[in-house]
């Protein structure tokens, strides 16, 4: 087992990441001092529900901790107000009180709208993050919580950090191969914000990744996770710092909405929108050799780099005027100046951006 922790003073909390953590769960909700008098309410969806739930609710319960599910629908399409509003009615019924936690076992979809309801639900309650896929490495640290709009996404949400992250790598194993490969998309971006050397590392272990392989996913998952904390330490509001952890999330979250929160998948989407920041990187002046090597890394784990061009230029234009991300009138863009380093560009030109899109729909 290996241990991160996100140093927020006296809001600090863990990240486990291990084989087998679920069957001692209870033990770390006694290590936060979690509490068993009060109940608590564990969100999952349709798929987790079938392969993992009823074994964790057992070893909750047999540890002495009263735990009521609740499930939603697998899918981006489950992070909205209506379903908010259901989480919120099972949690009254199940009698949640202010010392309860809303645990969120699941995907990035999942921890999203668990921990708004979490963040929202008597002005906060506890919540505790069991990540169940690559890709919520990255969106189970750090505390951003949030649902959709169907003009944008996370447009409507807070910030709620978790009581602790506990991940156990042996539900990845169920992972279907493309949510794999999605997940390895934030993975890639960690290396390329932050760290050369684990970037290339994650192109030369591109097979054992995309196998699974427990040593290599481990080590992956690790590094990830440690890029995420350090900056969520230093930045955890996003007034500066923190806005480098969007690389590639200005054209991927339109990508997203335009497509209607199904068609691309979020690591999928991601993958193009890095691809486009390279190519702005080229742009600015920057070697065009960042544009290359980010192009081979997320190839190398089998992600998209053309954009669908079926998708609406115009309207992925208008969903990038909704992202948070566009200020004063101008686009903000976190572009790569190295591979593992990036800027954050507060005046990118729409004109560059809009050439930069149908440039994507013709990526090879």
């Amino acid at each position: 087992m290996r241990e991160l922790k996100v140093e927020l003073g006296s809001r600090s909390y863990p990240i486990y990441i291990g084989s087998g953590l679920l069957n001692d769960v209870a033990e770390y909700f006694r290590k936060q001092h979690l509490p068993d008098k009060s109940p608590h309410l564990i969100v999952t969806d349709s798929s987790i529900e079938a392969l993992h739930l009823d074994r964790v609710v057992a070893r909750l319960q047999d540890g002495g901790y009263r735990v009521t599910p609740f499930i939603v629908p697998s899918g981006e399409k489950s992070k909205s107000l209506e379903m908010l509003n259901d989480i919120v009615t099972a949690a009254l019924e199940a009698g949640l009180d202010r010392h309860s936690a809303i645990i969120a076992f699941g995907g990035g979809v999942v921890g999203d709208l668990a921990g708004f309801a979490a963040a929202s639900f008597m002005r906060g309650v506890r919540f505790v993050q069991i990540p169940t896929t690559i890709l919520a490495h990255d969106s189970s640290v750090g505390g951003k919580v949030a649902v959709n709009h169907h003009m944008a996404k996370n447009i409507i949400g807070a910030f709620h950090q978790p009581q602790m992250v506990l991940y156990d790598t042996d539900t990845l194993l169920t992972l279907p191969p493309r949510e794999v490969r999605s997940g390895l998309a934030e993975v890639v971006k960690h290396g390329l914000i932050w760290d050369e050397a684990f970037a290339e590392w994650c192109g030369e272990h591109a097979k054992d990744l995309l196998q699974l392989e427990p040593e290599a996913l481990q080590h992956a998952l690790y590094h990830g996770c440690r890029v995420k904390s350090i900056v969520v330490s230093r930045d955890e509001r996003e007034n500066d710092l923190r806005a480098i952890l969007n690389l590639g999330h200005t054209i991927g979250h339109a990508l997203e909405a335009v497509a209607g929160y199904g068609e691309l998948l979020h690591g999928e989407a991601i993958s193009i929108g890095m691809v486009g920041a390279a190519k702005l990187a080229v742009r600015f002046g920057h070697p065009a050799s960042i544009y290359e090597t980010t192009k081979r890394l997320l190839k190398s784990v089998e992600l998209p780099v053309r954009l669908p061009p079926h998708l609406d230029t115009d309207e992925i234009m208008k969903a990038m005027m909704h992202d948070k991300k566009f200020k004063h009138g101008n686009m903000v863009f976190i572009i790569p100046t190295a591979i593992g380093q990036v800027e954050i560009n507060p005046d990118v030109p729409t004109e560059w951006v809009r050439e930069t899109v149908e440039e994507l729909k013709r990526e090879a």
